[in-house]
């Protein structure tokens, strides 16, 4: 089974081999950004904000809890009938690789919010 690598600026870190890095400027990249963003009082960037092409979705006081929003609004998007052309395309090209990103692991026990895990899902439901 495919896993999430999290990729580092270590030095001498390579991605391993057979993997794919599926971050925000590829092909496979989440399109719901999470952001610093002000309070709704006007305060300082002591938020995290949701945004879809330049637009803000809401806003969430920690970021685990705008991650997990980014990420479930992810794998409902990326099932949409507009993206049938590209998530068939996606689970073609990344079968039985190991998918690398920027996000952190989760801890044991806790859900997964990165959309690499969504896509590892997707790519393991296609799998005959």
């Amino acid at each position: 089974m495919p896993t999430r690598i999290k990729r580092e600026r270590a030095p001498g870190w390579r991605a391993p081999k057979h993997s794919t890095y599926v971050g925000r400027p590829t092909r496979f990249g989440n399109p719901f950004a999470v952001v610093p963003a002000a309070s709704q009082r006007g305060g300082p960037l002591d938020m995290w904000a949701v945004q879809y092409q330049g637009r803000t979705l809401g806003r969430w006081d920690d970021k685990t809890a705008a991650r997990a929003e980014a990420t479930d609004r992810y794998a409902r998007w990326i099932r949409e009938p507009e993206q049938e052309e590209a998530l068939r395309l996606f689970r073609a090209l990344l079968h039985g690789r190991d998918l690398t990103c920027w996000c952190p692991l989760p801890a044991i026990g806790e859900p997964d919010h990165c959309h690499a895990a969504v896509l590892i899902g997707l790519v393991a439901e296609a799998a005959p």
